[in-house]
Order: structure tokens, then sequence, then C-alpha cells
């Protein structure tokens, strides 16, 4: 992923699913053989991959709905490590 892109816009690759686990009360990614535990940023950035909204768009979200600024370098550096990973696919 391009870190300067902030038209990219990233989507859930199709082999991965989100899952909240009500037992435990944890956000999950569900991949082939694999479970990723997501902390509360990370569920919440990733629940936005849904290859219909940019990066800026994505930042925007996030920055209203967490009430915080300047988010939009720690967004790329996990969408950056999320396609890197195998979990987001952007166009």
């Amino acid at each position: 992923m391009d870190t300067d892109d902030l038209t990219a816009i990233p989507r859930l690759v199709t082999k991965a699913m989100l899952k909240h686990d009500s037992v435990r009360d944890v956000e999950l990614l569900l991949l082939p053989e694999r479970v990723v535990l997501l902390n509360k940023s990370g569920a919440a950035i990733l629940g936005l991959c849904d290859g219909s909204r940019t990066v800026r768009q994505l930042v925007d979200r996030l920055e209203r709905d967490f009430e915080a600024t300047d988010l939009t370098n720690d967004v790329m550096k996990f969408l950056e490590d999320a396609s890197g990973r195998g979990w987001v696919v952007v166009r």
C-alpha cells in the first residue's frame, strides 16, 4: 500500500471476516487457519474497509467517531501493516 495515497480504497480480503466474540467481549479477524485478536481501534479501522471509502474518508470517520484528531499517520501505518499481512487489499 502506498502510504502517501489518501485516495486509495482499502477492503478486507475476500477470505477475511470480522466477528465479535460476545463471550469474551473481543473483536476478531477470522482468516483461513488463523484468528487475530483485534484491539478497539484496529477493529474500527478494519470495519470500515469495505471497498466503498477512501483512506481519507476512513480517517475522517474515525476522527469523528473517536473524537480525535491527527489520526492519519496511525491509520496509514495500520493499513500498511494489515496489507502486508494479507488482511486488506487496496485499489
